[in-house]
């Protein structure tokens, strides 16, 4: 993608984040993010960032993907949360072979076409199995013709209300039930049901709901091993051989993970500068807060904490990008860092909301205030699995000391 193109994406969003702000409280009282916002996202080329160029997409570099979705999320937490799940998902499916991009962006049934938007929940809540071209259970490796057979239930699958197909995560298993793969599913809207459970305290406009599958067959050429996944060997890098499709999943997906986190954070930031200029404080013979000395230093420390947190995920990102756009192998060391400093950006920008909301006063508390709204997202946002600290700082450490990384998620 052109540089020009980039900024465009970007100017559009910019221009969008006024709407997208007074949206916020119409996403968490219908517990999904409104149609006209993601239509409007779309016409930006939002989604389009990741996606592979043959099926119109700009291919993107990774940090105006997560800019963009910093700017979205300063704006609307769930928004911003939803945009990032979404928008990840063209760069995985650019991973698959070339006929599920096909199935999916070439416009045939259940398909609309390369505007297509693909959900997902990867927690390995379901079961697949191995089968023939006949249906029937097997031991081997599947041939073409066979597939798997998959049943289960998956939570928290972002955004499906807006999405067509889903990407789901379950282990494979063969005739004799002994477990075989893990795979990634691609599934069409008319193989599942939509659960609506969702209503949370926070996140609440994501519309996190169950996906449910009773006993579908899922074609080979429509799943992926996460074991080739990890390995950066996946079938669709032969019809994508880009540098943005040689990245890590366990870079890719958990950055997504915590860049519309920082951007809640950015968010809050700027509610609170726009509630202390304003703010009185009673208590203290009515000193207006924007001349507390102690309200400075508290602006203060959650900025820094918000920039660390998006400089290290950006240099991070780029660094590992401008090493496979030379063609240069991926350090290890290096994405045990991405990670590292991945959920140590979380809690960076964690660390900023609570700074900020604590000297934010009692009226902060009051329904439909952006600082409360993007306290209770950001913390939402926080239990997510890809923020698990004492795991990536687990890897990292043994790292460190030259020791095996047995983990998928780097």
């Amino acid at each position: 993608m052109s540089e020009q193109g980039a900024h465009a994406v970007i100017a559009g969003i910019e221009e969008l984040l006024p709407v997208l702000r007074e949206r916020a409280q119409e996403a968490e009282d219908a517990r999904r993010i409104p149609d006209e916002s993601i239509k409007a996202l779309q016409e930006t080329g939002f989604f389009k960032l990741l996606q592979p160029k043959p099926y119109g997409g700009y291919e993107a570099d990774p940090v105006t993907f997560y800019t963009a979705v910093k700017l979205i999320a300063s704006a609307c937490g769930s928004t911003g949360w939803v945009a990032s799940i979404l928008g990840v998902h063209p760069w995985h499916l650019g991973l698959f072979e070339a006929r599920a991009q096909e199935d999916v962006w070439g416009g045939g049934a259940g398909s609309d076409g390369i505007d297509t938007l693909i959900s997902s929940s990867y927690a390995p809540m379901g079961k697949a199995t191995l089968v023939d071209s006949g249906g029937a259970p097997v031991n081997e490796g599947v041939a073409d013709g066979g597939g798997y057979r998959l049943s289960g239930k998956w939570s928290f699958s972002s955004g499906c209300g807006h999405a067509t197909w889903v990407l789901l995560g379950a282990p494979a298993f063969d005739a004799d039930g002994n477990a075989v793969d893990f795979c990634t599913y691609l599934l069409p809207a008319a193989d599942y049901t939509v659960d609506d459970v969702w209503d949370t305290v926070g996140l609440r406009g994501t519309g996190s709901n169950d996906i449910v599958v009773e006993d579908v067959f899922v074609p080979k050429h429509r799943t992926l091993s996460f074991l080739l996944t990890s390995k950066l060997d996946t079938p669709g890098q032969k019809v994508n051989p880009g540098p943005l499709y040689r990245l890590p999943y366990g870079s890719v997906h958990p950055s997504t993970i915590t860049a519309p986190i920082i951007g809640m954070a950015q968010g809050a930031y700027d509610a609170h500068l726009e509630h202390q200029r304003r703010r009185v404080r009673a208590a203290y013979a009515g000193e207006k807060s924007q001349e507390d000395p102690f309200a400075k230093v508290r602006i203060a420390e959650a900025a820094s904490e918000i920039d660390a947190a998006w400089l290290q995920l950006t240099h991070n990102i780029d660094e590992l990008y401008q090493l496979a756009c030379r063609g240069e192998k991926l350090p290890f060391d290096t994405r045990l860092r991405v990670r590292r400093d991945q959920v140590r950006g979380t809690e960076r920008a964690i660390a900023a909301v609570d700074r900020l909301f604590e000297n934010s006063g009692g009226r902060a508390l009051q329904t439909g205030t952006p600082i409360q709204r993007f306290w209770r997202d950001a913390h939402a946002g926080r239990v997510h699995a890809a923020n698990d600290p004492e795991r990536a700082y687990t890897m990292f450490g043994t790292g460190a000391f030259g020791l095996p990384v047995e983990n998928a998620m780097v």
